[in-house]
């Protein structure tokens, strides 16, 4: 059994979220295999692109089903995060995993913040044991993000938004910004995952 299996579903940087947590020490499988998901310790559901064609993706495979029967801490990375949710505006409307409750809106852009939200931003945290100080600056790339909600536990301010950096809920863990490209702030949230 490995210490963590990422979600290999052609989409996604797959390849840089395993090296991050390889240079932390874990053990990095990459499967589309719903039995894997259901042998994990740790699974992490990374996403690029667009919500619809990941949810489409997660179906085909059945993969959907076994993410929603977790009960191990399970990681979403950018798009990931989203897709715990229960729905989202991005293609006309998605329904998501419905894992926390809540709907994905579109940014809106403000004078000087454009949309997507792409670059470095700090954060103000909420809660402990989650790897990240405020202050700590992130990176983010992403147009849409996640409802405020109880499960928060970092945000960043982006123009006149507050933007959900880290829900957490139970054994599921959320980063709307990526980890793997966001230094010794992003590693130190890895390693709090792994921890966990």
């Amino acid at each position: 059994m490995s210490d963590l299996l990422i979600l290999d579903l052609d989409y996604g940087n797959t390849r840089s979220i395993a090296l991050a947590f390889e240079r932390l020490g874990a053990s990095v499988a990459l499967s589309a295999d719903p039995a894997a998901v259901d042998r994990a310790d740790r699974v992490v559901l990374p996403g690029v692109g667009a919500a619809g064609t990941a949810m489409k993706q997660l179906r085909q495979a059945g993969l959907d089903d076994a993410l929603r029967r977790r009960t191990g801490p399970t990681l979403g990375i950018c798009l990931g995060m989203q897709l715990m949710f229960e729905n989202s505006d991005e293609d006309g409307g998605t329904k998501l995993l419905g894992i926390l409750p809540g709907s994905v809106a579109e940014l809106r852009p403000s004078s000087g913040f454009p949309v997507p939200h792409m670059g470095w931003s700090a954060l103000t945290t909420e809660a402990d044991n989650i790897g990240l100080d405020p202050g700590d600056y992130v990176y983010f790339a992403h147009s849409f993000a996640c409802p405020d909600s109880s499960h928060v536990a970092a945000r960043a301010a982006y123009g006149g938004t507050s933007i959900p950096a880290v829900v957490r809920s139970g054994a599921w863990w959320g980063a709307q910004f990526h980890p793997e490209r966001s230094s010794a702030a992003g590693s130190r949230f890895l390693s709090a995952f792994l921890a966990a």
